[in-house]
């Protein structure tokens, strides 16, 4: 089930973007939860986190959405798409997809976009499952400071 999410989701957001096996494909690099809270507070208040959680209202998941505007208003970009690592394997990601398109369509959108890190091969597969396909490569995209390099970023999009 995916809810919008609230302040109370503040240390499930910090913990799973700031989880070493999850951070390297998410956009920020590790901060503290000061510089966080600005982060999520900031999004948390725009309504475009999403919190998606088990059949017993555990949060297992979390994503954002964030419609485009003018010629762009039929597209909604899909990001910060994450599943808690201890909760993996168990089916989540691809449900969850699954109810984000549901969602999306039943607010009017005719596309989602996405970007991918291109070393993240595990969610490449999970987005062609999904439907997605892949529109182009872009060089250096993301820069990760920690590691001190670029890495190329594929942009996926499904039509609805």
């Amino acid at each position: 089930m995916i809810r919008t999410a609230d302040k109370s989701d503040f240390d499930f957001f910090y913990g799973l973007y700031m989880h070493p096996q999850v951070n390297p494909f998410l956009l920020y690099e590790h901060m503290s939860v000061e510089e966080f809270r600005t982060v999520f507070t900031e999004l948390q208040e725009k309504g475009c986190l999403y919190v998606y959680q088990d059949q017993e209202g555990v949060p297992v998941g979390m994503f954002k959405l964030v419609p485009q505007q003018y010629r762009n208003s039929h597209i909604v970009y899909l990001g910060g798409l994450a599943i808690d690592p201890l909760s993996a394997g168990k089916g989540y990601a691809g449900n969850m997809l699954q109810e984000i398109k549901e969602i999306v369509i039943q607010r009017g959108f005719a596309r989602i976009e996405l970007t991918v890190a291109v070393i993240n091969e595990k969610a490449i597969r999970l987005y062609d499952r999904a439907g997605f396909q892949q529109e182009g490569r872009l060089r250096n995209y993301t820069f990760l400071r920690s590691e001190n390099r670029f890495i190329d970023e594929v942009i996926m999009a499904c039509l609805l």
